[in-house]
């Protein structure tokens, strides 16, 4: 039997909130269309804001109507049904009638079933689709909140002298944990795991989350750009899009780090397009997506050979897979079939994940688990919380947006096989960081 709690309580291994404490009454949802308003990003002015952004376009919202956390190895079908039942019971009228449109709920899984997991309905939602733009006010009950007149957010402003020191592992400590890992793989435990570790980072000022999103998203446009309750970054990796029965995914797997030397950087991509240690690594992942979306799909695509993604500070081998759903399946239920992949877990699964838990020395929390958003109708956007941070109070420990937090978790992770060096790897490791910790840095 499940328990639901509006005070957050925690019943049969699952904490679950459904509308703000105390209330019984639905949602009342109204999305309208609107001029231009700008930088998404910029209208921000709440210290907690929820973002999905890609090249300018995609939706933030702001204020809390309803939320959902949940934990235990259910936790997708449970979000599916909680979602199900807060869009059931809504007053609805969308005037914009677009992805992203209508009610819409903000999601941030974690990587296991440890670890709560995160769903936000917000009261206000700005949304850009190429040439269309719309506001959705979200209300509980019989209240409408009329429109709000869109303006910039105050501008945000760095966190004041932050101080790196390494997570649960030390680098040294962490390439043993990689050694070690390419010993059980050669003595064929498995094939492959991704092992990641953490950097913190503190300050004795408040942290605004709105500075790294920001500089994220000017500096990597092409990747999604991400904030859901305390945990925020720039991924390159699509988990999956749903958007009228066809499904897509963006699997990374195979990493250099760029020179700054363009010609530098065209030979390295050469190099990493004919690694065989890297595209053994993405092979594996590949074809962990093409399985489990095979499940709900009546036909498929799958790109012979990768490309090289560019990005500003890495290039990874890529591979885009397409299929048409047949049965139905929403967004959630694509992501509980293919969450976690190869590239952010290993393979085989069990034995990957019994490696991550022996080796890695650290929790992920929501690190490398789903992230974006769902709308009404099941279709929805979700990333792999990749290139990320999490937010965390210094005082409790307990992740938050807002800004009482001093401290800032930075997680990056590595794909592990047979031919990988411990240092290399570590190096790579780094290269990843930097994404994040440059977001941090004044200008």
């Amino acid at each position: 039997m499940r328990s639901v709690s509006a005070s957050g309580h925690v019943y049969a291994g699952r904490t679950m909130t459904t509308l703000p404490a105390g209330s019984l009454l639905p949602l009342v949802i109204r999305t309208v269309a609107v001029t231009d308003p700008g930088s998404l990003l910029e209208l921000l002015a709440e210290p907690q804001p929820l973002a999905w952004i890609r090249q300018g376009d995609g939706i933030v919202g702001w204020g809390e109507a309803a939320r959902l956390e949940v934990a235990g190895s259910s936790r997708f079908s449970d979000a599916a049904e909680w979602w199900a039942r807060i869009v059931e019971g809504a007053v609805v009228r969308d005037e914009v009638d677009s992805p992203g449109t209508g009610p819409v709920v903000f999601a941030s899984f974690a990587f296991d079933e440890t670890a709560p997991s995160v769903l936000i309905v917000p009261q206000i939602v700005v949304g850009r689709r190429g040439m269309r733009c719309w506001i959705t006010t979200i209300d509980v009950g019989a209240h409408i909140t009329p429109t709000p007149t869109l303006s910039p957010g105050p501008t945000p402003v760095p966190p004041h002298e932050l101080t790196f020191t390494d997570g649960s592992l030390s680098g040294v400590e962490w390439e043993r944990s990689v050694a070690e890992a390419v010993r059980r793989i050669c003595a064929g435990e498995l094939e492959k795991v991704v092992l990641a570790r953490d950097l913190v980072a503190r300050t004795d000022s408040p942290i605004d989350p709105r500075w790294p999103l920001g500089r994220l998203a000017q500096a990597y446009p092409t990747c999604w750009t991400y904030s859901v309750d305390g945990l925020l970054g720039a991924t390159p990796e699509m988990l999956v899009r749903l958007e009228r029965g066809l499904v897509t995914s963006r699997v990374l797997a195979g990493t250099i780090r760029r020179t700054g030397d363009d010609a530098k950087d065209l030979a390295l991509a050469a190099s990493l397009a004919r690694s065989s240690k890297d595209l053994e690594e993405h092979e594996y992942a590949v074809r962990s997506v093409a399985n489990a979306l095979s499940q709900h799909c009546s036909s498929m695509y799958t790109p012979e050979a990768p490309f090289v993604l560019h990005l500003a500070n890495v290039m990874h081998l890529a591979t885009d897979v397409a299929g048409v759903v047949h049965d139905g399946a929403s967004v959630l239920e694509l992501a509980a079939s293919l969450h976690p992949t190869a590239a952010v877990c290993g393979t085989p699964t069990d034995a990957a994940q019994a490696v991550i838990r022996d080796l890695e020395g650290m929790h992920r929390g929501r690190y490398a688990g789903p992230v974006g958003w769902i709308g009404a109708d099941g279709d929805g956007e979700l990333g792999i919380a990749l290139r990320c941070a999490e937010i965390t109070s210094a005082a409790n420990g307990v992740a938050t947006a807002a800004f009482a937090g001093s401290q800032v978790r930075l997680f990056a992770g590595c794909g592990i096989v047979a031919g990988s060096d411990p240092e290399a790897e570590l190096a790579e490791a780094q290269a990843k960081f930097l994404a994040v910790r440059d977001a941090l840095l004044p200008d």
